[in-house]
């Protein structure tokens, strides 16, 4: 074949083939075709990989997945033209004339198939995968991506992206997901594209007969996940791709940011005005100012002119700090870490052995090489600087990675774990790498600490690293809405602690937007607000009483539910599903989650249902999926599978406790290091059937809970018996609460007793303490408290013993 029909023929569709050959592996097959190779991998029962490739040898992306396949029983059966992988959850049937998959449950059902005709094929270097479309299919997920819910008839670009102020349905951002999740025919699957070149996902745009997932370069090596719910899909997904490791309790608390806070003064009263106006918050950040000249390991002398003392003053208050760091290292003779990276070789570089320089904040920066692995350690050991100064946490910004010009040469070399790749496969994965470094420096400097790093880009496996936010959004009713979708698609993708700039950042908000988003973001993972230079200013006082009021409540709430909030960050840890869930997961066949008027709304912590709505509406409609709902204010119930009408006041977001559910609360604090009264109160509501709360503390800071330096406890809710089961503790952690407060919401009753296993069944009354009458902690600034009237509250010694308690 000539150079002129090669290119020729690179311009059509190149199918993959006819199966010229295969055989079994220890984990599945792989054959031979007459245009490639492939293999399938059983890694789990619910999880099987597909790899394709032109190529004998396959070049698998080292950063995202941490599992390994594992021996898990399955079978395979050959027939003329067909071979049927089958676990005891998914059977794979794999055609052979031409290759083409497709995807069952051990029932039957159809999940997912191959176009017949295109199957897995190349477009001289781009390959793509054309799944047929299932009637009435709904794709979620894709991680930080704007739009609908439901992601059906559109298209999704894979390339991390700066993107200051962009549109609520602009694409793409800052972060790379490449993970959905199908939904039709009461069933759903998932689908991870591990491929780190710019990716497409095609939802059915301009056409009818197929989705699509494609990539510039490299090969098909996707994973395909079943089980018999999207929360088990999730849950695969972050078992093969990594789950978050307990954060530090203080990062679950306020955070108060602005571009920038200087000099040392403004911090310093910064941290003492939240203390006078008795407004709870945790960390304080240092945006780019704090910097020499924008560059990152120093302090600016004169800003910051004694910084050590400084931070010392705001730990005294309770306060964390957290500083930015930027990847890009300023040229400059005189800069230590410019001439270090220099010397060890750590900067990316052009082919031919020249320093790639592009300009940023300091100007023509150097970029280190986080895909190296030498780079990382080092970034770690420069870190020193801050810990000495007694930095907390660690805020990775400007790592897509970010320059003026927004192009990137796509020929620079990244050395990719000694691959030696080019931007084009570095890309997406940079920030990612970054983070990686930062959070195993901050380990470096302090072992035993939990570390705390947020960053901007990421790429599938983020969670192991960082929390993330949606970067710098826009000052708007729309963007606080859509900073929500944001934060549902991340959990819907295995990011758990994410968030969005409260106010936001470009722009200006509205007094009612602030308050708004304020009582929004109470009920997100990540609660920080954040501001741009040369705006109004933006912390929760600066507009005016009524604001400061609104937002006050709201963040006390927030401390209070720590108990709540903290017990289901652990769960997250264990099952990679989310804080803040989409409506999809739990509610995945209700087509109403999926309407737009409804697709904001989701589920906090399990049991609280939160429906966002903008500041600027007085009255809303609000979906309760099936079962019975409390309203949280004042106890109303409302019956599930109906569309609801909710007033809506400035200072009273629409919140519903799921009936049967459990909500752990606390007595209000300033920050959480501070003492609270020691008791936990337990707010249980009537329902149907059996609710399951998982208890869960630990000192908050170091990885001693990794020793079993804990205190888990199950605390189930019998509806129908009502009756509820203290399971017996595990691990050897004392609880910081000394006392049981029960408050049961719809519940008829004047007395309890209380049956401890542990002496033979010995019953002994508990004490009444009568009526709650002012439960609700976040009043219409405008009109009276409301009233709750049929709340029973009792007390209890909080023992560690198992024991059970009859209403």
């Amino acid at each position: 074949m000539t150079l002129a029909s090669k290119t020729r023929n690179s311009n059509r569709n190149l199918h993959l083939g006819n199966v010229e050959s295969w055989e079994k592996t220890d984990f599945g097959i792989t054959g031979k075709t007459n245009h490639g190779f492939f293999t399938i991998t059983v890694f789990e029962h619910d999880t099987i990989r597909v790899q394709a490739n032109q190529e004998e040898a396959y070049f698998p992306n080292p950063y995202s997945v941490v599992a390994q396949p594992k021996h898990c029983g399955f079978s395979i059966e050959e027939f003329e033209e067909l071979l049927v992988i089958k676990t005891k959850t998914i059977e794979v049937r794999i055609y052979l004339n031409p290759f083409h998959i497709k995807f069952y449950d051990r029932n039957g059902k159809l999940l997912n198939e191959d176009d017949a005709s295109f199957s897995i094929s190349w477009l001289g270097t781009e390959v793509t995968n054309y799944k047929k479309l299932q009637p009435n299919e709904k794709f979620i997920g894709l991680g930080e991506k704007t739009g609908n819910l439901n992601r059906a008839g559109n298209a999704y670009t894979n390339w991390n992206t700066d993107y200051f102020a962009y549109g609520i349905g602009d694409d793409p951002l800052y972060m790379s997901i490449p993970f959905y999740l199908g939904i039709h025919n009461q069933t759903a699957y998932g689908i991870f594209f591990d491929n780190t070149h710019k990716s497409v996902f095609n939802f059915g745009a301009s056409n009818n007969r197929f989705m699509y997932f494609s990539a510039e370069d490299g090969e098909i090596d996707y994973y395909f996940f079943h089980d018999d719910g999207v929360d088990k899909i999730i849950s695969a997904y972050t078992k093969l791709t990594g789950r978050m490791e307990m954060p530090p309790m203080w990062s679950l608390g306020f955070q108060q940011c602005r571009y920038s806070y200087y000099p040392e003064s403004e911090v310093l009263n910064l941290a003492q005005t939240f203390r006078e106006k008795d407004m709870p918050a945790d960390v304080i950040y240092l945006d780019i100012h704090h910097m020499e000249k924008y560059k990152v390991f120093t302090f600016d002398n004169e800003k910051f002119t004694d910084p050590k003392a400084m931070i010392a003053r705001l730990k005294e208050k309770g306060f964390k700090v957290v500083v930015i760091m930027d990847p890009g290292i300023k040229k400059e003779e005189s800069y230590a870490p410019f001439n270090e990276g220099l010397e060890k070789d750590l900067f990316v570089k052009y082919p031919d052995g020249e320093i790639y320089e592009g300009q940023v904040w300091p100007g023509w920066c150097a970029f280190p090489d986080f895909t190296k692995e030498e780079t990382r350690t080092w970034w770690g050991e420069k870190m020193k600087f801050y810990k000495d100064a007694g930095v907390d946490g660690y805020w990775t910004d400007m790592n897509e990675p970010a320059s003026w010009g927004q192009h990137t040469p796509n020929l620079i070399d990244f050395h990719y774990e000694g691959e030696l790749v080019s931007h084009r496969k570095a890309r997406n994965v940079y920030g990612m790498q970054m983070a990686k470094a930062a959070k195993e420096g901050s380990e470096l400097q302090a072992p035993n600490q939990r570390p705390f790093v947020l960053t901007r880009s990421g790429f599938s496996g983020i969670q192991r690293y960082a929390a993330a936010w949606t970067g710098d959004n826009v000052s708007s009713e729309e963007h606080m809405l859509a900073g929500v979708r944001l934060v549902n698609s991340l959990g819907l993708s295995g990011v758990s602690f994410s968030g969005y700039d409260i106010g936001g950042f470009a722009g200006e908000a509205s007094k009612s937007l602030f308050a708004r988003w304020m009582s929004i973001a109470t009920f997100s993972p990540f609660y920080r607000a954040h501001s741009m230079i040369n705006s109004c200013d933006s912390e929760p006082w600066s507009f005016g009483e009524e604001v400061e009021e609104i937002s006050r409540n709201y963040m006390k709430l927030r401390y209070q539910m720590l108990p709540t909030l903290y017990s289901n960050f652990f769960k997250s840890t264990q099952s990679g599903l989310p804080i803040a869930k989409s409506l999809a997961i739990d509610y995945p066949f209700d087509a109403k989650v999926y309407e737009e008027t409804y697709q904001n709304q989701y589920l906090f912590c399990e049991s609280l249902l939160i429906a966002p709505i903008e500041s600027t509406k007085e009255i809303t409609k609000v979906y309760l999926p099936e079962g019975d709902w409390y309203y949280f204010f004042n106890d109303q119930k409302y019956s599930g599978n109906q569309i609801i009408y909710v007033d809506t006041p400035l200072s009273y977001l629409p919140v519903f406790a799921k009936a049967g559910s459990i909500i752990a609360m606390q007595s209000a604090i300033s920050h959480t290091d501070a003492p609270h009264e020691e008791v936990l109160k337990l707010h249980i509501y009537k329902g149907k059937g059996s609710f399951t709360y998982l208890h869960y503390e630990d000192d908050g800071s170091s990885k001693d809970y990794q020793k079993a330096a804990f205190f888990k406890r199950e605390i189930t809710w019998d509806s129908d018996q009502q009756e509820i089961q203290f399971g017996a503790v595990e691990g050897n952690y004392q609880s910081a609460f000394k006392d049981i407060q029960l408050y049961l919401h719809g519940i008829d009753s004047d007395s309890v007793q209380m049956e401890d296993q542990q002496i033979n069944g010995h019953q002994e009354n508990i004490a009444f303490l009568g009526r709650l009458t002012e439960f609700d902690p976040l009043p219409d600034y405008s009109q009276p408290y409301y009233e709750v009237e049929d709340i029973h509250s009792f007390r209890i010694e909080h023992r560690s013993t198992a024991f059970k308690i009859k209403i």
